[in-house]
């Protein structure tokens, strides 16, 4: 199932929590809606299911105008953080929910019900724990139980909000794969919310990145994380650290110094410089390396991150060093990006 969402603004009396944002979902893509809290992004996920209305603009569902039909009408299957399983009611009982509540003309039978409620535990890899409550699962399995459940109603598009919020890092890592490879069996357009950036960019085809109710950047992982489009991107995604700069004629300056690094076609004036810390070398000096002052050394599993004080300002770089840097604070070292990002001041 194709989704389109057309220029919609939706305002939550006069605060405005998207602004006119657009997005084009292909059937059967796994897209992660990606960003900070106040960002828009649950917003935009309740819009999807028809749990809240645009203000302005329209969401297709294919070729249909689905923007004010409820979330029965668009058939969507929507998966909660907190799972939202009902307590009195066994595993099957709440995987077949949602086949008991339709209209008489047409549910399923009793055994039509039971048998798909089977099926699914099946895919999620919960067979034989038909009969147990959600109090004796695990909140892995319970979440396994509410994508079962929201997979039984065979819904046209898949909604997650946060779906592995709750769990402990273990189990997100785990229930991150199994999710993909259950993406990969069902082949649902499916719709996931996220403020963990290595989980989108670990799970989704497409990762939609969303800041103060605007679409930032839309791109896969790798478009994402190599590419970022703007300074809020590179920040957001992966590490980084910055430098204030300044280019003229073609050239980057950090204070009066001229850094071996081209400007491309960035305009004089103020500028940002980004980079990651495993994209900073150690170098022997010279007239474009970037001179700094170790202020703190700690460990960062198989190496070393190192916090440099440059410039005139004494502004703060990470970097990441092998675990044998055996420099200690107060040492001087010159240093160079391997790849970085200029933007305007401004930006």
């Amino acid at each position: 199932m194709d989704i389109r969402i057309a220029n919609v603004r939706k305002e939550f009396g006069v605060f405005p929590a998207l602004h006119g944002v657009s997005l084009d979902i292909k059937s059967g893509e796994l897209i992660a809606l990606l960003g900070p809290s106040g960002s828009g992004k649950t917003t935009l996920l309740r819009l999807i299911a028809g749990l809240e209305q645009p203000t302005e603009g329209e969401i297709y569902f294919g070729n249909e105008n689905a923007s004010y039909k409820s979330v029965r009408e668009r058939n969507v299957g929507f998966v909660f953080q907190h799972y939202a399983l009902f307590k009195h009611m066994t595993v099957a009982e709440n995987i077949g929910f949602g086949l008991r509540v339709r209209p008489r003309s047409t549910r399923p039978s009793r055994r039509e019900i039971s048998k798909r409620a089977s099926e699914l535990l099946d895919l999620v890899q919960l067979s034989g724990l038909e009969k147990r409550f959600p109090a004796q699962l695990s909140g892995g399995q319970r979440q396994r139980i509410a994508l079962a459940r929201a997979l039984a109603i065979e819904p046209r598009v898949l909604l997650l909000d946060e779906p592995f919020g709750a769990l402990d890092a273990k189990v997100r890592k785990e229930l991150r794969r199994w999710l993909r490879e259950i993406h990969e069996k069902t082949g649902h357009t499916t719709v996931f919310v996220t403020h963990d950036q290595e989980e989108a960019l670990e799970l989704a085809d497409r990762v939609v990145v969303m800041s103060q109710g605007r679409i930032e950047q839309i791109g896969t992982a790798d478009e994402i994380y190599d590419t970022p489009a703007s300074p809020f991107v590179f920040s957001f995604i992966g590490e980084s650290s910055v430098l204030p700069v300044n280019v003229e004629s073609g050239k980057v300056w950090l204070d009066e110094r001229p850094l071996d690094l081209p400007a491309g076609g960035m305009p004089n004036g103020p500028a940002r410089l980004f980079m990651r810390p495993h994209d900073v070398e150690v170098v022997e000096g010279g007239p474009g390396a970037i001179p700094g002052v170790v202020s703190l050394i700690r460990r960062h599993g198989g190496s070393r991150r190192v916090d440099l004080e440059v410039g005139a300002r004494r502004d703060r770089i990470e970097i990441e060093l092998p675990a044998d840097f055996n420099r200690g604070t107060s040492s001087r070292i010159a240093v160079r990006p391997r790849r970085w990002r200029l933007y305007p001041a401004e930006a």
